[in-house]
């Protein structure tokens, strides 16, 4: 099963970007950042931030509902959550969307401040097309390439787990995790589903 998407939370991730830019910042660069730290925290803490659906695309990992919030796409958001973006984050220039309020901090967690401030430090001086270049170079997205590449689809759904392999040495910022390591993050991240579903 899915984790459950917390709105709040990725609210409140993207209008931290948008702040860290100076008010304004390129929607696909926010996706990538957003993914950047989701994994961070997925590999250091066990869990995602946003716990978003993330698809494999052409230009890498999408985490599909913060796409959806930031195109005002109110057909696959709940009304809910279109409020809650309304008082954070509004459209700016085409590929682009602004804050207009200062990031809630009671959202997020101390090491959810900690991943969000791990993705900008490490990966805001790229732009889109280079951060999606990175991306690319992981194993969660590179497994989908070549299917991507021959038309077979134009996304792939990716899963948590696989977020836990490690690429090859030089392309990560965070250190390798050992076997170990993996098995005990996928048994949290397996018990963290078991959690959810009993509330489903």
């Amino acid at each position: 099963m899915q984790l459950s998407f917390s709105h709040k939370k990725a609210i409140q991730a993207l209008n931290y970007f948008a702040v860290a830019a100076g008010g304004c910042l390129n929607k696909m660069k926010a996706l990538k950042l957003i993914y950047f730290a989701d994994r961070c925290h997925l590999r250091r803490y066990g869990r995602p931030i946003t716990n978003d659906t993330y698809f494999a695309m052409k230009f890498g990992p999408v985490a599909s509902a913060c796409l959806n919030l930031l195109n005002e796409n109110e057909e696959f958001t709940a009304p809910e959550e279109n409020e809650y973006r309304a008082r954070f984050l509004c459209r700016g220039a085409e590929h682009d969307y602004s804050s207009t309020a200062a990031v809630d901090s009671r959202v997020l967690s101390e090491s959810d401040v900690e991943a969000l401030r791990f993705a900008w430090e490490n990966y805001s001086p790229l732009d889109q097309f280079q951060l999606a270049d990175v991306t690319h170079r992981f194993p969660e997205w590179f497994q989908h390439q070549a299917a991507l590449e021959s038309g077979q689809a134009t996304r792939r759904q990716m899963h948590y787990s696989d977020f836990l392999q490690n690429p090859e040495t030089g392309v990560d910022k965070l250190a390798a995790l050992s076997e170990e390591d993996i098995a005990d993050l996928r048994d949290e991240l397996a018990e963290l589903r078991a959690v959810e579903s009993l509330w489903s």
